[in-house]
């Protein structure tokens, strides 16, 4: 089975939630991760796989949102694609993505 990372889904879900923040910043709430690295996944570089995990946890989403392949583990829910493809989004602001986010939180609390 080959699989493959999706780089600009993470950059752009990456790009996403920091929504204006600096990098320093970032790092620091993430932990144990350099500006210089979260720089570098921003412009689509492969993170290694401590790094990659601890942002998949501070984007509060799973790692398989992020693998595309043959045989991909079928456990992310559509919600949790929906989030991440909003947060990725690049032509809405991080505002309304923020806005739209609550709104299907809200819409999967009361199904």
């Amino acid at each position: 089975m080959q699989s493959t990372l999706n780089t600009d889904l993470l950059a752009g879900m990456l790009k996403s939630k920091r929504a204006g923040k600096g990098l320093r910043t970032i790092a620091e709430e993430i932990g144990n991760i350099s500006a210089a690295t979260l720089s570098r996944i921003e412009q689509g570089k492969i993170p290694d796989v401590d790094t990659f995990i601890s942002i998949c946890d501070w984007l509060q989403v799973t790692t398989d949102t992020f693998i595309l392949g043959e045989n991909q583990n079928k456990t992310v829910s559509n919600k949790e694609h929906v989030v991440a493809h909003l947060r990725a989004e690049k032509e809405l602001s991080p505002d309304t993505v923020n806005m739209l986010i609550k709104m299907i939180d809200m819409a999967y609390e009361t199904k």
